[in-house]
């Protein structure tokens, strides 16, 4: 009888990096590990003796040691905790999220660690949702538009602060003396399959949705770059790579030194990297068009398959077998969903509603959900529009913010709370008819990450407000589950694999037996309800009133 044989997918987070063991052959998750950042998100001070080096607003930078730091602890954890043979692990697979860029030296050193950069927060990783390049990408942007450039079209019209090459000419703006220093500048998802492999090799995904690249064309031209500065005209062969290679491909094995800090065998396959929010798509059963993935955590992607390709303005763009060969895959997303009510719990619960919480042995998130659930939607006489990180998708502006109206001295925290959510489901709801207005129909929800599992009413706000079906994935780790299934293709059907993502998906991915369903008298309300948000999203996102902006200005202008 064949021995089990697993796959370990580590699933690269905004706090944490998570190892999961897989099953190959039934999709089984034995166990997991989590290691939580010991530098975090750092967005206030950089992690250096005295004296103290003070972020200035939007930023948000992390270390790359945490991201070695969290395969050195989960995987040699997962394997003590099934007792498992590295022989039986036939392949790993990492995801990352993105963009997320750290510029190196040429044999992988990232500048932060040398004693000459690591007072520079330029040296260090900029994170997805460091902000502070948006300046830059509305250069990128104006510049593509005089120029004609076509390939803007692919990403909704708007290049975002968060991309890229955002990120690479801010390090140029700011700090030229740390990008002369750079040889290399790459993705962190690229970056740790180079320190698990020894080899450098940029994927595919982040290539086509973070960094302009398309399967046909390559990267924009050179006289591009060079109209953003003539220092950046020869940026892809100086400090990048023209050679892209396709998830699903096998980047090599594991190396010695890997081995020695993770417990796997060296030679162990290791698949290139992928995103987080794409890598989840098929570990959420979906391979075919019209089925939307929604990716829950402490912000959304919404990640849709079409066999036909389309312009959909304000998305975060499409690549031609971004997500699943031989289709096209469709990106959008909020950028604050999770972290628009960890805000509100962190800063506006009062403490009865801690002692309630404390008293009944429950978390406050809980405790609220209890309470705003037996709401009736529009009954708060709330509404909020869900910019408290910026908008992603379709405004792609990280310059806007938050804002709730219709509060009065009767208005309660979980009224609030609620309000939040159904936020985030009217923006979700844009999204949607966004692109089904441009020709890339949805026809139903898969959603998956952490608030999926915590959240039922959530789910059914989701559900009443866009009127689909939502289902959920049976996974509660599915983007790590997705590498894994990744790695067991670069392992291959020889080894105890699978020779592609679409045999990966039929046996390792299952979805939740539960659905939710619109419900027909909620549907009515929130339709009324997404009538005013639009007013107020197109009143304060599309520049009648600049009053988010100018409030911005002003608070930096006095710090």
């Amino acid at each position: 009888m064949s021995k089990t044989k697993y796959a370990i997918g580590v699933d690269f987070g905004t706090e944490s990096g998570r190892a999961v063991l897989v099953e190959v052959a039934t999709g089984r998750e034995v166990t997991n590990s989590v290691y939580p950042y010991r530098n975090g998100v750092i967005d206030d001070v950089l992690p250096v003796e005295d004296p103290v080096i003070r972020l200035e607003p939007d930023w948000a930078l992390q270390d790359p040691d945490d991201y070695l730091r969290a395969f050195q602890h989960t995987i040699p954890a997962v394997l003590k905790d099934a007792s498992v043979d590295p022989e039986d692990v036939i392949g790993v697979g990492i995801d990352f999220t993105a963009c997320t860029i750290l510029p190196v030296k040429a044999d992988g050193t990232p500048l932060c660690t040398l004693p000459e950069f690591r007072r520079n927060p330029h040296s260090w990783v900029k994170l997805w949702k460091h902000h502070a390049a948006q300046p830059e990408a509305d250069q990128i942007n104006e510049t593509a538009r005089q120029m004609g450039q076509e390939w803007l079209n692919r990403y909704g019209n708007k290049i975002s602060s968060e991309w890229f090459f955002s990120k690479t000419l801010q390090i140029l703006d700011e700090a030229p003396q740390v990008y002369e220093a750079a040889d290399r500048i790459l993705e962190a998802g690229d970056w740790v399959i180079w320190q698990l492999t020894g080899e450098e090799k940029r994927n595919s995904c982040a290539a086509g949705y973070k960094a302009m690249w398309s399967k046909r064309e390559g990267y924009p031209p050179d006289e591009f770059y060079k109209a953003l500065d003539p220092r950046l005209e020869h940026v892809i062969d100086e400090k990048m790579s023209r050679t892209i290679y396709s998830i699903g491909g096998r980047a090599g094995g594991i190396t010695e030194q890997a081995a020695q800090w993770s417990g796997l065998k060296p030679g162990t396959a290791v698949a290139i990297a992928n995103l987080d929010a794409h890598v989840a798509v098929p570990a959420a059963t979906v391979t075919e068009v019209g089925r939307m993935v929604m990716i829950m955590g402490t912000s959304t992607c919404h990640m849709v398959l079409s066999d036909e390709e389309h312009v959909v303005p304000g998305i975060c763009g499409y690549v031609e077998d971004g997500i699943i060969p031989g289709l096209f895959g469709y990106e959008a997303g909020q950028s604050c969903v999770g972290d628009h009510f960890a805000w509100f719990v962190e800063n506006c619960v009062p403490a009865a509603y801690e002692q309630e919480a404390k008293d009944r042995g429950i978390g406050i998130h809980q405790l609220l959900e209890e309470k705003a659930s037996r709401l009736k939607p529009g009954e708060s006489g709330l509404l909020a529009l869900d910019w408290w990180n910026g908008n992603r998708s379709v405004l792609v502006d990280a310059e806007l913010a938050g804002l709730l109206i219709g509060a009065t001295l009767a208005t309660k925290p979980e009224e609030i709370y609620r309000a939040l959510i159904e936020a985030t489901a009217f923006g979700t709801r844009i999204i949607v008819e966004s692109f089904e207005k441009y020709g890339v129909p949805v026809k139903e929800f898969v959603a998956c990450g952490g608030l999926p599992e915590k959240n039922k009413m959530l789910m059914q706000i989701y559900s009443d407000v866009t009127g689909r079906e939502l289902k959920v994935t049976a996974s509660k780790q599915t983007p790590a589950l997705g590498s894994a299934m990744f790695g067991a293709v670069a392992a291959g059907e020889a080894a105890g694999g699978y020779d592609s993502i679409f045999d990966a998906a039929r046996h390792m991915s299952h979805l939740q037996d539960e659905v939710y369903k619109p419900i027909p008298e909620n549907q009515k309300i929130y339709d009324m309800l997404f009538a005013e948000y639009v007013r107020l999203h197109d009143y304060f996102g599309r520049g009648e009133n600049n009053v988010m902006k100018t409030l911005k200005k002003i608070k930096k202008s006095v710090r």
